[in-house]
C-alpha cells in the first residue's frame, strides 16, 4: 500500500524533522473509491502529493494513527 503523509511537506527530512519536534504527521492510502486513514502498521509513503511530481519514497510507522517513525 502507498500513502500520502499530511500536511503536505516538500522533503522526507522536513518529516523526520516535524516527527522530531512533536508534529502531528497521519497517513491516509487513497483507494479508487476515496481515501482510507492508516491507523497501525507500516505502510510506504510518497511525496509530495499529486500533482508534483512525486521526488521521495520511503516507509513509516503508524500508531493509533500519527506516524511515530521513518525508516
Amino acid at each position: 500500500m502507498s500513502a500520502y503523509l499530511y500536511p503536505n511537506l516538500k522533503s522526507k527530512k522536513a518529516f523526520k524533522e516535524a516527527i522530531k519536534a512533536g508534529q502531528c504527521i497521519t497517513a491516509q492510502e487513497n483507494i479508487p473509491w476515496g481515501t482510507k486513514r492508516i491507523e497501525n502498521g507500516k505502510c510506504t509513503f510518497e511525496g509530495p502529493h499529486y500533482p508534483e511530481p512525486h521526488k521521495f519514497y520511503g516507509q513509516v510507522v503508524v500508531e493509533s494513527g500519527v506516524v511515530v517513525k521513518i525508516e
